[in-house]
C-alpha cells in the first residue's frame, strides 16, 4: 500500500509529517545502526536524524565519506561483493534504496510502512525487509528487483536474522498481541520458511516479554538470540529492587528446530542493564554482545559457557543458588555471573551493534558517536569515535535522551521508554499506585498527552506535566532537577502522529469514508470530536470492575489508535471490533449494537485511519 510522505488527514492536528512522523533532517547524526563492509575495512552507519549514511574507516576510526538518503535510514545490509548497500528508508511509503559505495543511488524498491532491518539471504539472491506498521516481511528478488512475497507476521516486526543455510528467517515482533487482562501476555518470534514463503512457527517468549529490539543468528547457525524487556507487570509498582518492575533479557532459540531454549537476565542483583537493543555474535562465535541503550554499555557474554550452563540446568543440575531447573533461569539475576562482562561506553544510547573480528561497534544514538570495544582484550575498554562536531543539544532532543536514559532511575532498572517504547505503549497492564492497589491499567501512549488533560485512565493527574514529575518520583524512584522534567515535557509535546497504514495515498479509503459517517451516526463523534478526537471529559460507561466499578474514565484521544492495542482501561479488548461487540454494555460506548457487520468493519476502518 502506498502512502504519502506528507499527510494531513481526517481532521488531525495539522502537522506536516515527514518520514513517519519525524521532523526534517537535523544537523546532528543520531546514529541508529551500523554494518561492516565484507572485508571489515569500513563501516556504514545509518545517521537517522541527518538522513545520511556515514562511511567510517576501521583502521583510522575516521569518517571518510557521507551520502544522503531520501528519508531517514533505519537499517542497512551490505552485499557480500561490497556493493550494493541496501538501505531501508523510514517512511510511511517506505522503500529500499540500493546505493553504490560512492553514494550513487542505483535503484529503489517500494516496500511497506516504516521498513526496517534489511537482511540478505546468504547467496544474496533475496533481500528480506520488515515493514513495521504493516506487520509484514517483504521478500525481494534482487535479480528482478521485485517483491515476490509479502509474509504476514505478528505485530511490528523490527528485527530479523537468517540461518547460514538460507532456509529460515527469524523475525522479532516488537509488541505482544491480544488482550492484557489475562494471566499471560508476551511478544513472539515468527519463524518463516524461506522456500515456502510462509510462517511455519511462532515462539512465544516468557510472560511479560515486550519491547523486542534486536535479533541475531549465531555464525554456526545453531542459535538465535533476541533482546527484550521482561516485565513483572503482575506486581504492584511499589519498588524497583531486584528487578521488581522490569528486568532486561536475552532469549535463546534453537535455530535448527525453531524451539525456545531459555531466557537469561542481563541485569545484576543490584543494578539493572536496561533497554537492551542490538545483539550480535563475534565472527568466531565465541562471544554474544548486547548493546544496552538505557545504561550505555555493552554486555559481552561467553557463548560456550552460557550454553554449558543452560545444558546443565536443563539436565537438572543446580547451576546457581537460584537456578535448579530451567524454569528458574528467567528469574535468576546471578545466572551470568562469571561469564559476562559489562563494558561501560563513553557515549550515550547505544542501539545498533556490529562486530568485525573481535572488535564490536555500537551506534551511540544520543552522543553522535561510535563505541568501539575489543572484546578479546585482557581488560576490554571502550573507545569513542565522534561522528560529528559537538553541538548544543536542542531541548526536545535532550528530553528524548532523558526519556530513554536509565541513569535517571534508581539502580538503572528502567527508563521511561521501558514502559513507553517510542513514547507509545508496551501492550501490558500495570498496577500503579496513583489510583490504589489491585486495579491494573493498560499502558497509554504519550502522544498528545500534554494537549489532552487530565491524564491516566481515571484522570488522577490533572495534566501531563504533573504526570511526568510523578513518574520520575514514583516509577523511577528518583529525585531529579526540574530541568529534566521540563525537557521531557518538550520532547513529548513535539511528538507527531505517524500516518496510519490504513491510509491510501495519504487519504481515507472508501471503507474508512463510509466509516466516518458511521462514526457520527453511532454518536462516537460526541465524545471524540476532531481534531483531538476527545472532548477532554470523563464518563462511566459501565466498564469499571472491582474497586473501579462505577467510576468515570477519561475519554482518550483516538489519534494513532491503530497503534495502541489492546483497548479499554484494562486492555481487555484485543481489537477495536471487540470494543464495540463484546465490551459495549447498553450501547454506552457508542450506539453500535444495531450496526451491521459491514458498518462495524467500516467504523473500525475509519478509526484505524486516524
Amino acid at each position: 500500500m502506498n502512502h504519502s510522505k506528507m499527510s494531513v488527514y481526517a481532521g488531525i492536528v495539522t502537522v506536516m509529517i515527514l518520514a513517519a512522523g519525524y521532523a526534517a533532517a537535523e544537523t546532528y547524526p543520531a546514529p541508529l545502526t551500523v554494518a561492516p563492509s565484507p572485508d571489515g575495512a569500513g563501516l556504514y552507519v545509518c545517521a537517522r536524524a541527518a538522513s545520511q549514511i556515514l562511511v567510517v574507516d576501521t583502521a583510522t576510526q575516521a569518517v571518510t565519506g557521507t551520502f544522503d538518503t531520501p528519508v531517514p535510514p533505519s537499517g542497512i545490509a551490505v552485499h557480500p561483493d561490497g556493493a550494493p548497500l541496501f538501505v531501508t528508508g523510514d517512511a510511511p511509503d517506505g522503500s529500499v534504496y540500493a546505493f553504490d559505495v560512492d553514494g550513487t543511488l542505483l535503484y529503489e524498491i517500494a516496500v511497506g510502512h516504516s521498513p526496517i532491518a534489511p537482511v540478505l539471504c546468504p547467496d544474496a539472491a533475496l533481500l528480506f525487509v520488515c515493514n513495521r506498521f504493516d506487520d509484514t516481511v517483504s521478500f525481494i528478488d534482487l535479480g528482478t528487483q521485485e517483491i515476490v512475497a509479502e509474509v504476514a507476521v505478528a505485530r511490528e516486526p523490527v528485527a530479523a536474522g537468517i540461518t547460514p543455510d538460507g532456509e529460515r528467517l527469524f523475525v522479532a515482533n516488537h509488541l505482544p498481541l491480544g488482550p492484557a487482562d489475562g494471566d499471560f501476555i508476551a511478544a513472539e518470534i515468527s519463524v518463516v520458511d524461506v522456500a515456502s514463503q510462509a510462517v511455519v512457527g511462532s515462539v512465544l517468549l516468557p510472560n511479560g516479554s515486550s519491547s523486542l529490539r534486536g535479533l541475531c543468528v549465531s555464525p554456526d547457525g545453531a542459535h538465535v538470540y533476541v533482546t527484550h524487556i521482561l516485565s513483572r507487570y503482575q506486581l504492584p509498582t511499589t519498588q524497583l529492587e531486584r528487578g521488581w518492575m522490569n528486568t532486561n533479557a536475552l532469549s535463546i532459540l534453537d535455530a535448527r528446530t525453531g524451539e525456545f531454549v531459555n531466557t537469561v537476565l542481563l541485569d545484576d542483583v543490584s543494578r539493572g542493564a536496561s533497554n537492551p537493543w542490538g545483539v550480535t555474535c563475534t565472527d568466531n562465535g565465541r562471544h554474544i554482545c548486547v548493546a544496552h541503550a538505557g545504561t550505555h554499555e555493552i554486555s559481552v557474554i561467553d557463548r560456550a559457557r552460557l550454553h554449558m550452563r543452560l545444558r546443565r540446568v536443563e539436565a537438572g543440575e543446580q547451576v546457581t543458588s537460584v537456578s535448579r531447573t530451567s524454569s528458574d533461569v528467567p528469574n535468576d539475576l546471578s545466572f551470568l555471573v562469571g561469564i559476562r562482562d559489562r563494558i561501560a561506553l563513553h557515549g550515550n544510547g547505544p542501539r545498533g551493534i556490529a562486530a568485525v573480528g573481535d572488535t564490536v561497534y555500537a551506534a551511540e544514538f544520543f552522543s553522535d558517536s561510535l563505541g568501539v570495544v575489543d572484546v578479546a582484550a585482557a581488560i576490554p575498554r571502550a573507545q569513542q569515535v565522534p561522528l560529528a562536531d559537538d553541538v548544543a543539544m536542542p531541548i526536545v532532543r535532550l528530553g528524548k535522551k532523558y526519556f530513554n536514559d536509565a541513569d535517571l532511575c534508581f539502580q538503572q532498572w528502567q527508563s521511561c521508554a521501558s514502559c513507553h517504547p517510542d513514547a507509545r505503549v508496551d501492550g501490558l497492564n500495570w498496577d500503579l499506585l496513583n489510583d490504589g492497589i489491585g486495579n491494573p491499567k493498560n499502558t497509554k501512549s504519550m502522544l498528545l498527552s500534554h494537549e489532552t488533560p487530565p491524564v491516566m485512565s481515571l484522570g488522577v493527574r490533572a495534566d501531563a506535566e504533573t504526570a511526568v514529575r510523578a513518574g520520575i518520583k514514583f516509577i523511577q524512584f528518583a529525585v531529579r532537577p526540574e530541568e529534566d522534567a521540563v525537557a521531557i515535557d518538550e520532547y513529548l509535546k513535539a511528538l507527531a502522529p505517524v500516518p496510519s497504514p490504513e491510509l491510501v495515498g495519504g487519504e481515507l479509503s472508501e471503507a474508512a469514508r463510509r466509516g466516518e459517517a458511521v462514526f457520527k451516526q453511532a454518536g462516537c463523534a460526541e465524545c471524540h470530536p476532531a481534531p483531538l478526537y476527545t472532548n477532554l471529559k470523563s464518563y462511566d460507561l459501565g466498564l469499571g470492575t472491582g474497586m473501579d466499578a462505577g467510576k468515570d474514565f477519561d475519554t482518550p484521544t483516538l489519534v494513532e489508535v491503530w497503534r495502541t492495542a489492546p483497548y479499554l482501561h484494562d486492555g481487555r479488548a484485543a481489537t477495536l471490533h471487540d470494543v464495540f461487540t463484546d465490551h459495549n454494555p447498553e450501547d454506552k460506548h457508542g450506539q453500535t449494537s444495531t450496526l451491521t457487520e459491514q458498518e462495524l468493519d467500516d467504523l473500525v476502518a475509519f478509526m484505524r485511519s486516524l
